[in-house]
């Protein structure tokens, strides 16, 4: 498995652009993927530069409805006339961050034919496939830290129905891909034990203390190596890395291989 990241928060190299954001683009299973498309139309200029050609993308993944991994979305049709989008039934529903400002994806693109909708379970093909765990039992409660839904007229504080995890079987590896975490890192590693995990940990603005390493060595007590990146935050990622034997960070331009 070979992993791209096209955007992200910080960069590998000048040469490539960086933004608050992720785009992911996976090689697997004989399948092109791509994870997210970014803020901006940034992933789609970082790709070109990086030799990936996002018109032979097979079928892209949205991983939750904020305008930091669906922004590039818009572009992304307009390169490729043929990749579905797989979404949840929830991503365009109204979201707002702590000070009421829309956080949400373009309402106009609602009714492409382009995009299909998810519950809580969806295999994309054999060995590829999305989970919003829902329903799922939680070790720790979510933190909507300070982000809101509009429902009936009325904000309401997230509880991020909205977000989707991609699970690849390749190899006797069982590799997770998530977009920001918003339901809990350790709910999520609780959930999958996956071998490999590679997303966010939406640490961005906890404070470098007895907590955050508390957080560090409970995820470091899982056989999976890390990949991190975006809101896990880079101070938080530092400050994690001594407690656990497995982190890394992954930056706009870097190229892994699983």
């Amino acid at each position: 498995m070979k992993i791209t990241v096209l955007a992200e928060n910080t960069s590998c190299d000048s040469l490539f652009g960086c933004e608050h954001g992720l785009s992911i683009y996976i090689e697997t299973n004989g399948h092109h993927i791509l994870f997210d498309m970014g803020q901006t139309e940034l992933f789609a200029e970082n790709a070109e530069k990086l030799g990936v050609d996002l018109s032979r993308v097979d079928f892209a993944v949205l991983s939750h409805g904020h305008y930091d991994h669906g922004g590039g979305l818009k572009r992304f049709l307009q390169l490729n006339d043929k990749a579905p989008v797989y979404l949840s039934r929830y991503a365009f529903e109204p979201h707002y961050n702590a000070a009421e400002k829309y956080i949400g994806l373009d309402i106009g693109l609602k009714d492409s034919d382009r995009l299909i909708v998810t519950d809580d379970e969806h295999k994309i093909v054999e060995g590829i496939e999305l989970y919003s765990c829902n329903d799922r039992k939680k070790i720790r409660e979510i933190d909507s830290a300070g982000l809101s839904v509009e429902q009936s007229g009325r904000l309401i504080p997230e509880d991020f129905r909205h977000e989707q995890y991609l699970l690849i079987s390749e190899k006797e590896k069982r590799v997770l891909i998530s977009g920001c975490s918003h339901k809990g890192i350790l709910n999520i590693m609780d959930w999958f034990h996956p071998d490999v995990l590679v997303g966010g940990f939406h640490f961005m603005k906890m404070p470098l203390d007895d907590r955050l390493k508390a957080f560090a060595r409970e995820l470091d007590a899982f056989d999976t190596s890390y990949y991190t990146c975006h809101c896990t935050g880079t101070e938080q990622y530092a400050y994690m890395k001594p407690y656990m034997k497995k982190l890394h960070y992954l930056s706009a331009g870097q190229t892994i291989e699983i």
